[in-house]
């Protein structure tokens, strides 16, 4: 049952972009497309060619499939509820930060080597956010890592239990906050990014894939989809007791999902986009979030007594 992760997180990533969108459309009044409407415009992707700039190079053309390879091997890291990992190992989850984190720079660096201005700023905007939200991931992770006395996502989720105390409970909260913020921050959604804008003076991911188009700009959607459903999983993780039977996990698991689909696409119908210098101060939050959890966990183990 190792490989559940994995198939967990392909069946969230097939639900969460339609659920998203279909909940904006529902708030706003609108009709709006279908919930496989992402697929569809994917599937027409797919069978595209690819046109190049001839002032990119062989880092643009490969970018695509080496951020999307960078999210697939992430996945191999997350467990499943009791279901071990595919590969795990002690600090596991710095690997796989680093993973994301490849992936995120050879976007960039692909941005880069269009030779245009406006793709530029956007890697630029995108290198500054990522600099600021990477704290918050290893603060948060170092938290469960102290509370649980292991360093590997599998041994770390196996030994975490939510209703363990209130102070677990206060600690989960606030790690289910940072995860799901994080997603939204390294999935360029509301209210950092927007992925729907048309504005290049206020995009950041968007603008980094302008030249990217056909089977490329697929790959680069699918990546997006699928990173999102790791964080997903990553909170389910967090919420769900390892000890439960596979089908309530896969059921719960579902729930959850959903229930994030529904949240973001809320947010996005109601929230308004930052402002761009409003950004880093944001993003920084979320890493004082982060602190407040490593200073329950230093309080539960009565760290700060002599």
């Amino acid at each position: 049952m190792n490989s559940a992760g994995i198939i967990a997180v392909f069946l969230a990533a097939l639900i969460i972009p339609g659920i998203i969108l279909r909940t904006k459309s529902i708030a706003s009044g609108r009709k709006g497309p279908g919930m496989f409407q992402p697929y569809k415009d994917i599937s027409v992707l797919l069978k595209k060619g690819s046109v190049f700039s001839t002032t990119s190079g062989s880092i643009f053309q490969i970018a695509p499939a080496i951020n999307l390879a960078t999210v697939l091997c992430a996945a191999l890291f997350i467990p499943f509820g009791k279901y071990g990992a595919l590969i795990s190992f002690e600090g596991d989850f710095i690997f796989f930060s680093y993973l994301i984190a490849l992936g995120r720079f050879f976007s960039i660096i692909a941005a880069l080597d269009t030779g245009s201005s406006f793709e530029g700023m956007g890697a630029n905007r995108e290198a500054f956010f990522s600099m600021l939200l990477e704290p918050a991931f290893f603060i948060l992770m170092a938290s469960f890592a102290m509370a649980t006395g292991f360093t590997s996502f599998t041994d770390i989720f196996s030994n975490f239990y939510l209703s363990e105390n209130n102070f677990m409970l206060i600690f989960g909260l606030l790690g289910i906050f940072v995860f799901l913020q994080t997603a939204m921050v390294e999935t360029c959604r509301l209210p950092v990014d927007d992925p729907k804008t048309h504005l290049e003076l206020t995009m950041i991911h968007e603008v980094m894939i302008l030249d990217n188009s056909g089977f490329d700009k697929a790959l680069i959607h699918l990546g997006t989809y699928i990173k999102f459903a790791l964080y997903g999983l990553l909170i389910f993780n967090l919420t769900i007791p390892p000890a439960w039977t596979f089908p309530v996990q896969l059921v719960s698991f579902v729930a959850i999902q959903v229930l994030l689909a529904l949240a973001v696409g809320l947010i996005e119908s109601f929230r308004a986009r930052n402002k761009m210098n409003k950004n880093p101060k944001y993003i920084l939050t979320i890493s004082g979030v982060a602190w407040i959890a490593f200073i329950v966990i230093l309080l539960l183990g009565e760290r700060f007594i002599n």
